[in-house]
């Protein structure tokens, strides 16, 4: 009990930071707005925020993340194709994991990348924020579709004496599982393209309204996989204690995997409205002026 009230205490801790991170995110745009079109400041002044406001990373970062977004626009384009390509082979959407699970436990980890890049500054983008939405992954990925695989014994018939103890995957062949990697992979796409294409300025404006419109659905969709997924791993994690520290021990901490699942499936409730949210504000703020200049013209 007093575990899971801390666990509790922690992931109360963790949303009431990524919330203040979202809305201090609001209020600085906000105010850079505010300041650059504020009465009486001349036009040399607001061109001197607007191109402090567009400065990007040097030459050699520039080049670096170009780069990095290419191989993992690549990467998930190969995870796209493979779903595709194993969907046709077997005529059925059942157990199409397997046949990408190494590209995206790859890619997926890759993506730790990003949190270092907003650390050092190259990218302006919030450590918090970016930090929640690549763990958060890379925990669904490792910590939970890889590590959740039932124990069963097998008995040979022609080893009639033996018997074997195998690993069969469970979490793996659900389908919850399909619709999470499905909505991770064409966000991924989207979002890879965004960052090369804007770090090469010369962004279309296709990619630009559905890195802007897509996750409308792609977002509710992967979070109800995710959910399903952590779920569906629950009563295993609970027969086996995968993870969890009981007491005693030398170090006198204990640790209840299944309860901090649940606590992890809880924080869902009031972080993915904030960010979904967000993101409908920067849609609207994003798409908005190009919708207001069309009608213009």
């Amino acid at each position: 009990m007093k575990s899971s009230y801390f666990h509790l205490r922690h992931m109360a801790k963790v949303s009431a930071k990524l919330s203040v991170a979202v809305v201090l995110d609001q209020r600085l745009s906000r105010v850079e707005e505010m300041s650059a079109a504020a009465p009486g400041t001349s036009k040399a002044a607001q061109s001197d925020v607007a191109a402090k406001k567009k400065k990007g990373p040097g030459a050699l970062a520039t080049a670096y993340l170009v780069i990095y977004n290419v191989v993992m626009t690549a990467g998930w384009l190969v995870i796209a194709v493979g779903l595709v390509r194993a969907y046709l082979a077997r005529g059925s959407y059942h157990g199409l994991y397997y046949s990408i699970e190494k590209p995206l436990k790859f890619f997926q980890t890759g993506a730790l990348l990003e949190i270092l890049h907003c650390a050092v500054g190259i990218v302006p983008s919030s450590v918090v924020l970016t930090g929640f939405q690549v763990l958060s992954r890379v925990f669904l990925t490792w910590a939970i579709t890889h590590s959740v695989r039932e124990q069963h014994v097998v008995t040979s018939a022609a080893l009639w004496s033996r018997r074997l103890t195998c690993a069969s995957p469970q979490v793996q062949s659900e389908d919850s599982v399909l619709l999470f990697v499905t909505a991770w992979t064409v966000t991924e796409i989207i979002r890879y393209s965004f960052y090369t294409f804007s770090l090469l300025n010369h962004l279309p404006y296709l990619i630009k309204w559905a890195r802007y419109t897509f996750f409308i659905v792609l977002y509710p969709m992967g979070v109800t996989g995710e959910l399903l997924t952590i779920y569906a791993a629950l009563p295993y994690v609970q027969k086996t204690g995968l993870y969890s520290i009981t007491l005693p021990n030398k170090y006198n901490f204990s640790f209840d995997y299944y309860a901090f699942l649940i606590v992890v499936m809880l924080s869902y409730i009031p972080l993915f409205p904030q960010l979904y949210f967000h993101m409908i504000r920067q849609r609207k703020k994003v798409l908005g002026h190009a919708e207001d200049y069309s009608k213009v013209e």
